[in-house]
């Protein structure tokens, strides 16, 4: 019975453990969680000096002299901070951070989340129009490894191949299918 403390003591820290945010203490305490994106993209200069957290796709990133601006289109985050539900977007913003990202790792598609201090806004044009980006200051940024897609592929015989506790002699002759990552 001694162990049943320990066991629930090390399943607790594992599951805090787990769910850590991305983006540091210090940093989130700073945040201003009432502002959402919708507000900071009606008004951008109205929160200058505020510190946000937002989590994005990024759309292009380009180095210049002084860091690395980073156009993203803002996602909702998870509790860990992770960027979901990419196929709902209130708008873009620029984020520039004051160093080197190399754009073959910070390229278009990958998943950031970036908390930083609302600086103001820059217009820039997409496509034909003329469009108001809020620009942030990066204080932190993460990039989230790539998730890797799976393959479905026909498994041959199935686990129990001949005989098994669920035997079924014509299980073999119908499709069956394993995972993999690519």
């Amino acid at each position: 019975m001694p162990y049943r403390g320990i066991f629930i003591i090390f399943l607790g820290l594992g599951l805090l453990w787990g769910c850590a945010h991305v983006i540091s203490k210090e940093i989130r305490s700073a945040v201003d969680e009432e502002i959402t994106f919708g507000e900071l993209r009606r008004d951008p200069t109205a929160y200058r000096g505020k510190t946000v957290l937002f989590g994005g796709v990024i759309v292009r990133s380009l180095i210049e002299k002084e860091g690395t601006l980073l156009e993203l289109y803002q996602t909702r985050v998870n509790r860990e901070g992770k960027p979901i539900d990419l196929d709902r977007s209130e708008g873009r913003f620029l984020a520039f951070y004051e160093g080197f990202l190399d754009n073959e790792i910070y390229r278009n598609g990958r998943k950031v989340t970036v908390a930083g201090v609302v600086e103001g806004e820059e217009i820039m044009k997409l496509g034909e129009i003329n469009y108001r980006y809020p620009y942030l200051i990066v204080k932190e940024l993460h990039l989230w490894e790539e998730e890797k897609p799976y393959v479905v592929e026909p498994y041959p015989w199935g686990p129990w191949y001949p005989w098994g506790p669920w035997y079924d002699p014509y299980w073999h002759w119908r499709p069956h299918y394993r995972y993999r990552h690519r």
